[in-house]
């Protein structure tokens, strides 16, 4: 015997559960969790960069990638008069071969003709406007909630129905302000955390 005093252990448990540093499945056990990346709210570095940038493997699938009209959502964050073309793309994103995020993207097609062409399960988005059209990212901004995944999403996300995630919408810009991409993502709450420095 160790000497632990029960209460106190789960205690500790529970403490280490809600910090992340542990988590528990039903009918199995309770598992060291691992590290969380940390997205850090004032920088600039794509999801690319900053799963890089934490010594993970980053991979893609391409779920869709198709050219719709304009509606008032896509209108208004890109800057675009009403049914004009554009290129929407979802991606299940993957972290050392896990999926932790379905991201859609919405970008104008007059400003990146061809971007169909480009294997986006295997290139950068933002490599691809940089080099290819010339496009630098320079600022951003997000809004962070909370959503519950539907059965479709559990099942590409390989989690239960109903489990709370992050829900991200964003627009980020060129060096000239224009909107360069209107973006939604979903992520898993314990793959990934956020940081903000308030000023």
């Amino acid at each position: 015997m160790w000497g632990f005093n029960r209460t106190t252990l789960r205690f500790a448990i529970q403490r280490l559960i809600i910090e992340g540093k542990l988590y528990q499945k039903k009918g199995s056990g309770t598992y060291v969790a691992e590290p969380k990346i940390v997205r850090n709210l004032q920088s600039l570095k794509s999801l690319s960069e900053e799963v890089i940038y934490n010594d993970k493997t980053l991979t893609s699938k391409v779920l869709d990638f198709r050219i719709i009209e304009s509606n008032k959502e896509t209108t208004k964050s890109l800057h675009l008069p009403l049914g004009k073309k554009v290129y929407v793309m979802s991606r299940l994103r993957f972290m050392d071969e896990e999926p932790f995020t379905i991201e859609t993207s919405f970008m104008n097609y007059d400003k990146f003709s061809n971007l169909h062409s480009h294997d986006f399960s295997k290139e950068s988005l933002y490599v691809v406007f940089k080099e290819s059209y010339g496009v630098e990212v320079v600022k951003g901004e997000e809004t962070i909630g909370i959503t519950y995944a539907t059965d479709y999403e559990a099942q590409l996300l390989n989690i239960e129905p109903g489990r709370a995630l992050f829900y991200v919408t964003g627009v980020v810009y060129d060096g000239a302000n224009e909107p360069v991409e209107y973006f939604k993502s979903i992520v898993r709450a314990d793959k990934m955390k956020f940081s903000s420095v308030l000023i």
